[in-house]
């Protein structure tokens, strides 16, 4: 009986300690930041449609694979969310095989969710599926953050390696 007692008991005060104060509960963090160089303002930059204009990946040991004609589409919505769809011809997916991207029958695809960081001005994908944290991947590998750079209607986003060195650069024009 004492057992019982005391385990609901137990169960009583952790509940008890759970409930906030009210004023606790009712107080807020700061004043979100929209303005210039915040993240918000960011999003709302990188929000929309982009057109593939350039990719090229430059695996290390190995030559660089320059897309011809690329086609592709991102697609980045007010919150977070991420669509990526790469399209190459059949010669250009073994070369990307080879140097570590993986790719459907010529087609490179991602979708999921991303951060934004201002002052490293990376990306971070948090794809369904993704390899953890620190496990060895290729060039375009989802663990790596997208290090962005903006000039007048292109989003420049480039994959470093763990030399620091550039591993993948892709260039986006913005179409809508």
């Amino acid at each position: 009986m004492i057992r019982r007692t005391t385990g609901y008991l137990c169960a009583v005060v952790a509940a008890m300690a759970c409930l906030a104060d009210p004023v606790t509960a009712r107080q807020k963090g700061g004043p979100v930041e929209t303005g210039p160089g915040s993240t918000a303002a960011a999003r709302r930059y990188l929000e929309g449609r982009w057109s593939l204009v350039a990719f090229e990946v430059l695996p290390p040991g190995q030559p660089p694979v320059q897309l011809v004609n690329p086609s592709g589409t991102l697609v980045y919505d007010a919150f977070g969310n991420l669509e990526v769809e790469i399209r190459v011809d059949e010669q250009t997916a073994s070369r990307l095989e080879l140097a570590g991207v993986p790719n459907t029958r010529g087609r490179i695809s991602m979708s999921g969710r991303t951060a934004a960081d201002m002052q490293a001005r990376t990306l971070t994908y948090f794809f369904p599926r993704q390899q953890p944290l620190g496990t060895p991947s290729g060039p375009l590998a989802l663990n790596r953050p997208r290090y962005w750079q903006v000039a007048d209607n292109v989003l420049t986003l480039t994959t470093k390696g763990d030399d620091g060195q550039p591993v993948s650069v892709a260039r986006w024009q913005k179409t809508r």
